[in-house]
């Protein structure tokens, strides 16, 4: 394979040695044949090998006027080649270089290691520039936590252009936990190889191989709070001994609500008279407890839910600019884990009080209670039913007879079922 450049027409500056040539290992003399050729082959000159003594005498005065000296950089170090051609500049750029390497060392093929890209610094590079000043502080602190923990190490020591399909399968296999935690990881690892691809440092996506397998164990869903553990905890709001947390379990386990969406509601939201609740910021804690006041995290998620009007009693009178819970400063999490096991142990609740679970009861109860799917959607604020139905709706019933209404459909009547031993056990309909 032939590594040679094309020789710059410049004659000044400060050029590398490998924009003259790349050396192979094929034995000394072809080495220096080859850049010799390369040299001959690139340069406007006619007669470079004729003798000099051949030359006119006026033509040879003005050859040595004009000798060449040049600065280049061999290893790092700037050298000064001299020649008084362009064939005498060349052999002695040969020389200098060969006799820059260290002892024993073999000539390498191709380009040199250190004209790759370190992994680890282009990844970090590209989450700096592209990626963290894009996104919310959320998701950049889950991607720089993916960054340290599974993907640089992955890959210590290796440049992006070295790495390939079977170095990416052996990140995924040595990741261990939920098949979810992986697919985070590729698709971070998916937008670098994408940038390297448009930077020119590779040409293919290591991840698009149809050999990549990503396995691991499915996610936990949530499980929703049972009817009558629902109807414990609204029953005894009452009893509680602190107003915020009387609002809050009025607000989080009768509202469809995400746990920050609740911290975000200020008296301007609250809408008594109407009974309504308006949906419009979102308060999150990336870094601990410092909060980061935001817009919701869609657009569906900006949104007007009716307010139940039997928990109005638990909300407090609050300044339209100051926060339901919190008061000026919207409540940490450290407050709220604090406040949710402190309704837990003044409720005698059998069962952790856990946010997340309170949204998918929530949802479960609305949409079992209505069939209507796109109302549940809307009460959700997510932007497709299917991720209301993936992740939010459960269902009540363990199991339902889901015979005896296709029976009624085509027609099998209670008299034909009467007449069906072997239907008779099975359907009454």
């Amino acid at each position: 394979m032939n590594h040679t450049k094309s020789l710059p027409n410049s004659r000044s500056g400060s050029e590398t040695v490998e924009d003259y040539f790349m050396l192979n290992n094929a034995g000394l003399q072809s080495i220096i044949k080859r850049a010799v050729d390369d040299v001959l082959q690139q340069l406007p000159l006619d007669n470079l090998t004729a003798s000099r003594t051949d030359m006119p005498e006026g033509e040879t005065d003005m050859a040595k006027s004009k000798r060449i000296k040049r600065a280049i950089i061999i290893n790092g170090v700037k050298r000064w080649i001299c020649g008084n051609s362009e064939q005498e500049y060349a052999d002695h750029i040969i020389h200098a270089y060969l006799s820059s390497q260290p002892a024993g060392q073999p000539e390498q093929h191709g380009s040199s290691p250190a004209a790759g890209h370190d992994f680890k610094t282009y990844a970090r590079q590209w989450f700096e520039v592209f990626s963290k000043p894009n996104i919310a502080q959320v998701t950049a602190n889950t991607y720089e936590r993916n960054l340290h923990l599974h993907i640089c190490p992955a890959f210590k020591g290796k440049n992006i252009e070295e790495i390939d399909t079977a170095d990416v399968q052996n990140m995924f296999n040595s990741m261990s936990g939920a098949k979810q935690t992986k697919a985070k990881a590729k698709v971070i690892l998916n937008m670098i190889f994408q940038q390297a691809i448009e930077d020119g440092l590779i040409t293919k996506n290591p991840l698009h191989s149809r050999s990549i397998r990503i396995t691991g164990s499915a996610s936990k869903p949530t499980k929703p709070y049972t009817v009558e553990q629902m109807r414990f905890l609204v029953q005894n709001i009452g009893k509680l001994s602190h107003p915020m947390d009387k609002a809050y379990l009025a607000l989080q386990a009768l509202h469809p609500l995400r746990l920050e969406e609740v911290l975000g509601l200020k008296g301007e939201d609250v809408d008594k008279a109407q009974q309504l609740l308006h949906i419009c910021r979102a308060v999150t804690h990336p870094d601990r407890n410092l909060p980061q006041i935001k817009e919701t995290k869609t657009q569906a998620s900006n949104r007007t839910l009716d307010l139940v009007g039997q928990i109005i009693m638990y909300l407090p009178d609050t300044p339209a600019d100051e926060f339901i819970l919190g008061g000026k400063d919207p409540l940490s999490y450290t407050q709220v884990r604090r406040m949710c096991e402190r309704i837990r142990k003044e409720t005698g609740f059998d069962e952790p009080i856990s946010p997340i679970r309170f949204r998918t009861t929530v949802l479960t109860d609305l949409y079992d209670t209505t069939k209507d799917i796109k109302q549940a959607q809307a009460a959700a604020g997510h932007t497709t039913a299917a991720m209301t139905l993936k992740h939010y709706v459960k269902g009540r019933h363990e199991r339902q007879n889901t015979a005896a209404p296709i029976a009624s459909v085509y027609g099998l009547a209670a008299d034909t079922i009467a007449d069906t031993p072997a239907l008779q056990k099975t359907y009454t309909v």
